[in-house]
């Protein structure tokens, strides 16, 4: 795989600045490990330094970046996006071969179209349907009835339960289970009964889905991932939530059943989400915070305590122990006040 710079820039939609020839470019590099016939980027100003030292043969930086570079640029308004675009074109991870593996195990009534690549040990139950271009790697289950839309991948070892709805491009990792049983009990006697989860799972089309993340199926109604979902691994999602389109959840993220996430959203980090509350679209959650209300405005919500040192968090915790005893003389003084004392 090899592209010119002016190639590159006319596929990422950048205007090309050519210092010097329009060499033909191999591989994309950070600016630091960068060789003469690859190509880097700046997405952070603070990495700035760094220009005037990268050995790549162009940089994909901002406008106002562009001005403190050597060599030859590539100008665009969003250069993390530009970087994106570039790495696509040298994406060199294994493309499946379309057939069907002599040890995968296909229940007959499974009719496979032509274009469909099913690697070894898979397992597909009855009833299932496959798009054009779906590909199911090695040793994955697809349950009974579950629908996967033209173009989607699991990736090895992935379990899909029964009647969940997959759409088009979405892409799977492995270790996923989509379609596990909700945490739904009955508490008898102070024994718990387990309630049958009767609803199923909805991936709408383009959601991508971590590895080893589980989402629940819903207790009666569906759980519901929206389109273009970007979902990283060791995720718990539970029964009956709703997460709306273009929404992105890093790792360990946990949200509570039947709660509704908004469009648009971003959740960092082992964020953690109180069942049966609704986020409004557009709002992102810092890494580590809980949320327990729900949240109507768009914006950026904070609840996590950053790391201090440990003599700093003792004296502060300390002071915290003493938060009631203060509230209570307060609350003393206020009545002697109020008294005339």
């Amino acid at each position: 795989m090899h592209y010119s710079l002016s190639e590159i820039a006319a596929k990422i939609g950048a205007e090309c600045r050519l210092k010097g020839e329009d060499v033909r470019i191999n591989g994309v590099a950070t600016l630091e490990g960068a060789s003469a016939d690859q190509i880097s980027f700046l997405t952070n100003s603070k990495y700035r330094s760094f220009l005037p030292e990268t050995r790549a043969a162009a940089v994909i930086l901002s406008e106002e970046d562009a001005v403190h570079a050597k060599g030859s640029v590539l100008v665009m308004k969003d250069p993390h996006v530009g970087f994106a675009k570039v790495a696509h074109l040298f994406d060199n991870t294994p493309k499946p071969l379309p057939g069907v593996h002599p040890t995968a195990v296909i229940h007959p009534s499974v009719q496979l179209p032509k274009a469909v690549s099913i690697g070894p040990f898979v397992t597909i139950d009855e009833g299932v349907s496959l798009g054009e271009g779906v590909v199911i790697g090695a040793s994955s289950v697809v349950g009974a009835f579950v629908s996967i839309g033209g173009g989607s991948e699991l990736k090895p070892r992935v379990v899909v339960y029964h009647h969940v709805q997959i759409g088009q491009r979405c892409l799977i990792h492995s270790g996923a289970v989509i379609g596990s049983d909700g945490f739904g009990l009955a508490n008898e006697n102070g024994f718990w009964l387990k309630v049958p989860q009767l609803g199923s799972v909805e991936l709408h089309d383009d959601v991508e889905i971590g590895a080893n993340t589980t989402i629940d199926r819903g207790a009666l109604e569906n759980t519901i991932i929206g389109r273009g979902v970007k979902i990283d691994n060791q995720v718990q999602i539970a029964h009956n939530v709703i997460v709306g389109e273009g929404t992105a959840m890093a790792a360990q993220v946990g949200i509570a059943g039947s709660s509704k996430i908004g469009r648009h959203c971003l959740l960092a980090g082992k964020v953690g989400i109180n069942g049966h509350i609704h986020l409004t679209d557009r709002v992102i959650i810092t890494a580590m915070s809980g949320v327990s209300n729900h949240i109507d405005e768009p914006g950026i919500y904070s609840a996590s305590l950053p790391a201090r040192p440990i003599s700093e968090w003792s004296k502060t915790l300390a002071r915290i122990n003493r938060l009631d005893k203060l509230m209570a003389k307060v609350k003393e003084l206020g009545a002697k006040l109020k008294g005339g004392v």
